[in-house]
């Protein structure tokens, strides 16, 4: 089976130094260097990181080393992030998390990852991010947490039923 592309939001970097998501976070990232995965990241996501702690920026590097595609920051990301923003989909103040479904969408990424339940990982923004996506003939997109992620791969590996 093809690895799934998977645009990684930068909640799911820290993830993995916080008691509550490193578990997931880390089988997430083991699971893009077995090649299961096939990671998307962002000028935008390394520039957020660029402020994070060593042992971030550097989990960012070996994602990055290990191969992934990299999205620069066009024009037609940063329209769609402000379309974002004018359907009031979020704030203004999280355009960021604009940017990275921005991003995503435009990547045609099969998910976006992450851990941010109040803009991302929550039903109803989804559904707005996809109002949007729509009015803009843009592809839909789904947001899952790590854990989510990995299920979907444990479901994936299991063998097929006659």
């Amino acid at each position: 089976m093809k690895p799934m592309r998977v645009y990684i939001d930068t909640s799911v970097f820290g993830g993995c130094f916080d008691e509550e998501f490193e578990e997931p976070s880390k089988g997430f990232f083991e699971a893009v260097l077995e090649g299961k995965i096939v990671p998307l990241i962002s000028d935008s996501l390394v520039a957020e990181l660029a402020g994070a702690p060593e042992r971030v920026q550097g989990l960012l590097e070996r994602i990055i080393d290990a191969g992934c595609e990299r999205l620069p920051l066009a024009p037609e990301v940063e329209q769609l992030r402000t379309a974002y923003v004018s359907a009031e989909v979020v704030t203004g103040k999280f355009a960021g998390d604009a940017l990275h479904v921005a991003h995503a969408t435009l990547a045609k990424a099969d998910a976006i990852v992450s851990w941010n339940f109040k803009h991302l990982v929550n039903p109803r923004q989804v559904r707005a991010f996809n109002v949007v996506n729509v009015r803009n003939d843009r592809s839909l997109v789904v947001i899952m947490t790590p854990a989510d992620i990995l299920s979907v791969l444990e479901k994936t590996d299991e063998p097929q039923e006659d």
